[in-house]
């Protein structure tokens, strides 16, 4: 953003900037080409050289280049120069530079000024990357930023296949596609292919996730399963999964992958009762492979196989956090929900806002915010002034982002929630310089949300457009007292008349119970808003 790329050689400059050491260059490039700071050259011979990176040395070229035209080398002396600045050999420096400092002096430069250009260009040359190797990264670079732009979900679907086992890197892609509005739809048993995809979604396009790139599943065993699965038609039920699958491809971690992703919820939506039912599919499975080997049927045969009904067990059902708990573990990072989700009630009603919101202000300078996240890692640094501080690797329900902690008190607070994955709301403070995409964060103080959602108060107004949502609400909050929130109906009669009913102030909300009252038909809108800490005053 610094930038602001105007021309295919400012993208082959970026490249070769875009290095530990070279990197501390890019704002004085930035700069220098939007006209916010006059370009310089450290000599008059040089500009033909510097102009194309508006005078700042950034490829060997250049440094072959300037010794040619500023001492008169020959471009293969030049060449030995510049392996002689690599290499740091004092005694060839010392030749290097008298070679130099007496080349100099038939364009008129002094023994000074000599000294200066050819310790300004050994300072460059130590970390000067190639051009033309960095032309050809530049336009692999323009390519791919071309297709990411115009034809996003081919771009995420063929990256992420690529990476098709690299779980680090699909979350990374994951994260980026939420930020940039790109929709990745869920595993599906029975749409998924064993790879990524690409398919039509609300008169749009989105990626679907592939089977395969869940943890240990097999890519294997997933081509097999929709090999199956094209030949002879979707699954419609988990006794017909069971009934068809090879159980010898398939063991219990595969089916226990699949259930807590997700990919079993069109022959069952109660992801915790598959799950428990993973070694019993398995049984029937091999009941039925057995029943097709002694003539009852066949996979691909005409009789019918044998089917043994699955029950499961009444008890199965999974929390929020057991459910984001799962995908974790089959995605290898959280994919439809993440652990702040269960305390976005809390937050809100707090006020806090996601860091990709904060981003999109696009305000400069520093500004103060509340945000919600969780502490994936934390680590200790000094700053070059000798400053130990914590930095911190936080995310969100938008991906993740780095922050700094200068409070000692707050840094081992964080460090403590980086321990057990605990979720905290931060008092924060941005900066935002001038060209940056993101803001900077540095935390001030936080504050467990678990510990603030155990003792919050809050105002809970439920607005509902039809009976049935306040019979559907009752039944909801049956047993949703114990708490300390106030909860408010509000209503329009058939009068014409807007109401609101106080339910009671004992209510016991969390972010399930929120999300779950925004879901009961004829409710409208459900709005969270922390309760005013009751005010002292003195008496006499």
């Amino acid at each position: 953003a610094a930038v602001k790329p105007t021309g295919f050689g400012d993208i082959i400059a970026l490249v070769s900037l875009y290095r530990p050491g070279p990197m501390d260059n890019i704002p004085l490039f930035g700069d220098r080409k939007n006209g916010r700071v006059e370009i310089e050259y450290p000599h008059p011979l040089l500009e033909g050289i510097l102009a194309e990176t508006y005078g700042v040395f950034v490829y060997q070229e250049q440094v072959m280049q300037a010794a040619q035209v500023l001492a008169g080398f020959s471009l293969g002396d030049a060449d030995l120069l510049r392996r002689a600045m690599g290499k740091k050999i004092k005694a060839e420096m010392d030749a290097q530079r008298a070679g130099f400092v007496e080349g100099c002096k038939a364009n008129d430069i002094d023994t000074k000024k000599a000294n200066e250009l050819f310790d300004l260009i050994d300072k460059f040359a130590g970390y000067g990357f190639n051009k033309s190797h960095a032309a050809a990264y530049a336009l692999l670079a323009y390519q791919t930023a071309w297709l990411k732009t115009h034809y996003r979900e081919d771009f995420f679907a063929a990256s992420m296949a690529f990476d098709l086992g690299n779980t680090d890197k699909l979350g990374i892609f994951a994260d980026d596609m939420r930020r940039l509005g790109v929709k990745c739809l869920p595993p599906c048993i029975n749409v998924s292919g064993s790879d990524f995809t690409v398919e039509p979604h609300d008169e749009g396009l989105a990626v679907r996730f592939a089977l395969g790139a869940l943890k240990g599943v097999g890519e294997g065993a997933m081509e097999m399963l929709c090999v199956e699965r094209t030949e002879n038609g979707r699954f419609t039920d988990l006794d017909d999964l069971a009934n068809r699958i090879n159980p010898r491809l398939l063991n219990k971690r595969q089916i226990e992958s699949l259930a807590g992703s997700g990919a079993l919820d069109a022959l069952n939506g109660n992801r915790a009762g598959c799950f428990a039912v993973a070694e019993t599919l398995l049984a029937v499975a091999s009941h039925a492979e057995r029943g097709r080997s002694s003539g009852q049927g066949g996979l691909f045969g005409e009789g019918e196989a044998l089917v043994v009904a699955i029950q499961l067990p009444t008890s199965a059902k999974w929390s929020m956090a057991d459910r984001m708990a799962a995908e974790k573990e089959a995605f290898g990072f959280y994919f439809s929900a993440h652990p702040v989700d269960r305390y976005k009630h809390v937050a809100g009603a707090h006020g806090a806002r996601s860091f990709v919101a904060l981003s999109a202000s696009g305000s400069e300078g520093r500004t103060s915010a509340t945000m919600a996240a969780l502490v994936e890692e934390a680590r200790w640094r000094t700053s070059k002034k000798g400053t130990r501080f914590l930095s911190a690797t936080l995310s969100d329900e938008g991906g993740q982002f780095q922050a700094n902690c200068f409070d000692m008190d707050t840094s081992v607070s964080l460090e403590e929630l980086s321990r057990n994955g605990g979720c905290a709301l931060l008092q924060v403070e941005l900066e935002r310089l001038p060209g940056e995409e993101t803001p900077r964060v540095t935390v001030r103080g936080a504050q467990r949300l678990d510990v603030i959602a155990s003792s919050a108060r809050l105002n809970a107004v439920v607005s509902v457009d039809d009976i049935a949502g306040v019979t559907g609400l009752a039944d909801l909050l049956a047993n949703a007292r114990g708490g300390r929130c106030e909860m408010v109906l509000h209503a329009m009669l058939a009068s014409g008349q807007d109401v609101q009913i106080r339910l009671g102030s004992d209510f016991l909300i969390d972010g399930e119970l929120a999300a779950m009252m925004g879901r009961v038909p004829g409710v409208t809108d459900v709005e969270l808003s922390a309760q005013e800490a009751p005010r002292l005053a003195l008496v006499s």
